[in-house]
């Protein structure tokens, strides 16, 4: 095929993803082409699978932060719970944020004592820091 028949191919197979009196089978077939041509598959373009994955993850992350919430009732927080056990989605204690959140700031402090933005009485308070940390 001739590069301007490849270019009109993908004008069509982009023009069918946008379609909405095209089936989702169609499109996803036309995206599928796209890709194999090496052309760009639109960024809005989302089947419908993908748009459930998006939507359960959105759930399961709703019922995560329910957890967290002081203002969720223990019932709702037991119900959440077992929703995200149910879903195999992993549950998080704080204890975990919290060292997930001391690494990133002592991680932050050794940046600083290489950084050359950074102020002499700076770097001092990051080493006092990082030293009392045990780091």
């Amino acid at each position: 095929m001739s590069s301007a028949s490849n270019a009109n191919t993908a004008r069509g197979l982009k023009a069918a993803i946008h379609n909405p009196n095209v089936s989702e089978t169609a499109k996803e077939r036309a995206a599928d082409c796209l890709e194999k041509m090496g052309e760009e598959v639109p960024s809005d373009f989302t089947t419908q699978h993908q748009a459930d994955d998006t939507h359960t993850t959105r759930v399961l992350a709703g019922y995560k932060a329910a957890l967290k919430n002081p203002n969720v009732s223990e019932e709702a927080k037991e119900n959440a719970a077992h929703v995200l056990e149910n879903h195999n989605a992993e549950t998080t204690n704080a204890t975990d944020d919290h060292d997930k959140n001391t690494n990133r700031v002592l991680g932050g402090y050794k940046a600083a004592l290489k950084n050359p933005n950074v102020s002499e009485q700076a770097k001092e308070h990051a080493a006092e820091v990082l030293n009392e940390s045990g780091v």
